[in-house]
């Protein structure tokens, strides 16, 4: 059995003496990432495929890269999720989150309920909800509109980051409207930004194998590429350590980064691990149980080096890992913490333990544990409010609407 990766990421000089022992492929890909040129599908390849000293390098040039291109500051966004509803008739094999309509513990909230939420979370200092849930048969054609209706009335200041590209298809299909006018209604409704999931793994021959009557490629891309062109934009994720190779790595990110060429829409790229322990597909013996460390650390690396230039923000998925895993993460180019996701349902309930929330003042300890800078932000990251001091805390909430945005 091999032993872990030993990374020294405190050494100094320790990359440079690297590149110059390293296979020299890998050493010229690296350089030349280094120098702010763009990877192409063999490089990426190349770096998706290191191991050992190899790796350690990819690694190390991912966090010198983070530290050129974000700084030393860590963001985060206070937020609360809300599963409006767990009934869903698609049945992805990677999810244990849907039920069947009439399971014991299965949900579908009220706007009251929605509308409660919302202001208890912007009560709470929140500055954004992030709106998703399961697909049920005979959803009201106009249910999405409403929903944000219900909640810019209660929260009329509150960001709603909403609905993946799966459920503007399954709006489009249930109004009959265009794609472009049903997303501008949403938008007028009150939709800010749309979570970029539902994109697993952008190649059609993995998804039929996980999500069998889920959206294809095509229709995830012009989902995202038309809410771009609208003005509103878009995370962008991947999920890794299922039944998918270093392979679609590398072309799911090159396909990412040919979408933010054309486009400019999205925010961030969230690696999304596969949390694998009560889902079908790891049951049935398809997938394997969820990404090494090797993986979390090569994936987060492999996104800063392919999308450097285009997407600067990279994000821990904090919920689908250990406490250690994601610190690491931030030490293979990551710089920013996601939400503090107040009520996340989806991982925990695939068979994560790392809890449904994370407060900022945690946050802040752990950032402050890395050496770096703890900071606020909104959804389209502007910075709020930096916490330079070792033991600033967050502001109090009552001057929130009125803080001045930096960046």
């Amino acid at each position: 059995m091999s032993s872990p990766l030993e990374i020294h990421w405190s050494e100094p000089g320790r990359l440079d003496a690297l590149l110059t022992k390293i296979d020299p492929p890998v050493a010229s890909v690296l350089d030349r990432a280094l120098n702010g040129e763009e990877l192409d599908f063999d490089d990426g390849l190349h770096l998706a495929l290191a191991a050992g000293l190899e790796l350690e390098a990819v690694i190390l040039a991912a966090d010198r890269i983070r530290r050129e291109r974000a700084g030393d500051v860590i963001t985060y966004v206070v937020n609360r999720n809300i599963n409006f509803t767990n009934v869903c008739f698609v049945g992805c094999r990677f999810c244990a989150f849907s039920r069947a309509p009439r399971e014991k513990d299965a949900y579908f909230h009220s706007f009251e309920e929605i509308q409660r939420r919302s202001l208890e979370a912007w009560e709470l200092g929140a500055r954004e909800v992030c709106v998703q849930g399961g697909l049920p048969r005979d959803l009201d054609p106009f249910y999405y509109r409403d929903l944000l209706r219900s909640i810019k009335q209660a929260t009329p200041e509150m960001h709603i980051h909403a609905f993946s590209p799966m459920e503007v298809v399954y709006g489009v299909e249930l109004t009959g409207m265009p794609l472009r006018d049903y997303l501008a209604m949403l938008k007028d409704a009150g939709l800010g930004t749309l979570p970029g999931t539902a994109a697993e793994i952008l190649d059609d021959d993995v998804r039929h194998q996980i999500e069998r009557i889920k959206l294809n490629v095509s229709q995830w891309l012009d989902v995202v590429k038309t809410a771009h062109r609208l003005g509103i934009r878009t995370t962008s994720t991947m999920m890794y350590g299922h039944l998918e190779s270093e392979e679609h790595w590398v072309r799911h990110l090159m396909l990412l980064r040919d979408v933010q060429k054309e486009t400019g829409g999205f925010t961030e790229f969230v690696p999304l691990g596969f949390v694998h322990e009560f889902t079908q597909l790891y049951r049935s013996g398809d997938a394997r149980p969820g990404p090494t460390r090797d993986e979390h650390l090569k994936v987060h690396a492999l996104s800063r080096l392919m999308l450097q230039g285009w997407i600067d923000n990279i994000q821990v998925s904090w919920v689908k890992m250990s406490r250690e895993m994601a610190q690491e993460c931030f030490l293979a180019g990551a710089n920013d913490y996601g939400g503090t996701l107040m009520d996340e349902n989806i991982s925990r309930l695939a068979g994560a333990t790392s809890g449904e929330y994370l407060s900022p003042e945690e946050f802040h300890a752990r950032i402050r544990e890395l050496g770096r800078v703890p900071a606020e932000r909104t959804t389209l990251y502007k910075i709020v409010k930096r916490y330079d001091g070792p033991h600033s805390m967050r502001k109090d909430i009552s001057d929130r609407a009125s803080a001045t945005e930096i960046g």
